[in-house]
């Protein structure tokens, strides 16, 4: 049988990383911490949520800071379109 070298020492960091560059669902709810949705964000995601509640209050933790590092956000029908810097949100067909 083989040996495998496996370096679990550093596995814990790993754990908590966000992949980049995907297209991340998710619910506006107020459950989830702002800062949780910006580090989403600033790894290059773009977040589809659906809001349930007061969009204005719920966004109020991160919406700033999104449009600040240069993303966007877009109220649309039910749902709130947050994109990294470099990624436009494309409303031509609206």
């Amino acid at each position: 049988m083989s040996e495998f070298d496996l370096d679990l020492r550093n596995a814990e960091d790993h754990l908590d990383e966000i992949p980049a560059d995907e297209v991340v669902l998710g619910i506006l709810n107020g459950t989830t911490p702002p800062e949780d949705w910006v580090k989403t964000v600033e790894n290059g995601n773009v977040l589809v949520l659906a809001v349930e509640g007061d969009l204005n209050t719920l966004a109020s933790g991160f919406a700033r800071e999104i449009k600040d590092m240069g993303g966007e956000l877009m109220h649309f029908r039910k749902f709130l379109i947050v994109s990294p810097p470099d990624v436009s949100i494309n409303t031509d067909r609206l």
